[in-house]
């Protein structure tokens, strides 16, 4: 049996995403972050941006030059996001909208500076409402913490069929705090030893693994020195269980991805073990001394499998194994929630907006503190 089968016992598997998330705003920038994709396959994923990216008077001309880019040839891999504006701001849903016409490449959508759950199942209707329109019924989304009342209901939006990732919005989160958290926990050493940051950091890795979601972690401002990125990124692997993390500069995405890469050394060790396990139909063995039984393989199978995504060489022994679930998860779809493909079909996209408008306006009313 493949361990697939026997490891998960008909559980989905823990989602799997490339361990670099690299934002570009800029036309140039974006242009330029899709050729490095192209140079080195689809080891990392791109987002572009268009919260951050677009300049003033310029947010429609943005989005559609983002779906013109998603569309392109140039998504060879179809692993490029894209983050759109917040639920309160007057360009969602036409982001939502221009964005999700490219929804058939699209690798996920981004939605940022949310207050609530009750703030991300409205954008996902939305969403859900445009992709279906271009063919798509799976179209993840990646949720960015960065609120109060996000972190409070990490859990909750981690829970979301849809949600596939929960990112960390650290230097908004510590704003949101108006100078009680200090501006150096916004970067290393601080961002690693402050209560609050720390406990928010946590909370969200915690809620992603038992959704079997991907917590990401955020993003290194140092561009100068990739030794900095490199180093938050081997912490918040090691002490903050992350296995994603952000990119602003491509000299970045190199340091970010091996410090989430597997050791060669454990590699081999994984594949050892595994090898043997299958021999003996997922059995307990003992290998070095050692008692090996189905949890330590679930651990040692993610390794394999991380190994796989960052572009590492498998063993043989294990290697057809690995190309296998690989397939099958490949020729998976993963349908959206039914609850919510019924709602976007019984609501237009205007009511879908104006839901969203009271929802907020309602979140507000009894979080005024989370939205000022």
């Amino acid at each position: 049996m493949h361990p697939s089968e026997v490891l998960f016992q008909g559980n989905r598997q823990p989602i799997l995403l490339p361990a670099c998330d690299h934002y570009a705003g800029s036309e140039k920038l974006m242009r330029k972050s899709i050729a490095l994709q192209q140079e080195l396959g689809p080891l990392f994923d791109i987002t572009l941006d268009c919260e951050d990216g677009a300049s003033a008077g310029n947010e429609e001309a943005h989005a559609r030059l983002v779906a013109t880019l998603l569309a392109s040839d140039e998504n060879q891999f179809n692993r490029i996001g894209a983050r759109v504006h917040d639920v309160a701001s007057p360009y969602f849903a036409r982001d939502v909208a221009l964005i999700c016409t490219a929804a058939a490449k699209l690798a996920y959508i981004v939605i940022p500076k949310v207050n609530s759950v009750q703030e991300v199942m409205f954008a996902i209707e939305l969403v859900n409402l445009h992709a279906r329109q271009a063919g798509r019924m799976d179209l993840p989304v990646h949720v960015l913490i960065e609120t109060h009342g996000a972190l409070r209901d990490a859990y909750a939006i981690a829970a979301l069929p849809q949600v596939q990732c929960l990112s960390f919005g650290i230097m908004d989160f510590v704003s949101a705090h108006y100078g009680a958290i200090s501006a150096n926990a916004m970067r290393t050493p601080g961002q690693f030893t402050h209560p609050l940051v720390v406990r928010a950091k946590l909370e969200i890795a915690a809620a992603c693994h038992a959704h079997g979601k991907v917590p990401s972690h955020n993003v290194t401002t140092e561009i100068k020195d990739t030794a900095v990125a490199a180093n938050d990124a081997q912490r918040a692997a090691a002490e903050f269980a992350y296995t994603r993390m952000w990119s602003i500069h491509p000299d970045q995405i190199k340091p970010i991805i091996k410090a989430f890469t597997p050791r060669a050394s454990e590699v081999n060790e994984a594949a050892s073990i595994l090898h043997e396990a299958g021999q003996v139909q997922w059995g307990p063995i003992a290998q070095n001394g050692r008692l090996h039984d189905r949890a330590s393989y679930r651990y040692y199978w993610s390794v394999l499998q991380r190994a796989k995504l960052a572009g590492l060489q498998i063993p043989d022994t294990v290697g057809a194994l690995l190309n296998a679930s690989y397939a099958a998860s490949a020729a998976e779809p993963v349908a959206a929630p039914a609850n919510a493909v019924a709602g976007a079909a019984e609501h237009s996209a205007g009511d879908i907006a104006k839901n969203t408008a009271a929802n907020i306006a309602d979140n507000a009313a009894a979080h005024p503190t989370e939205s000022l």
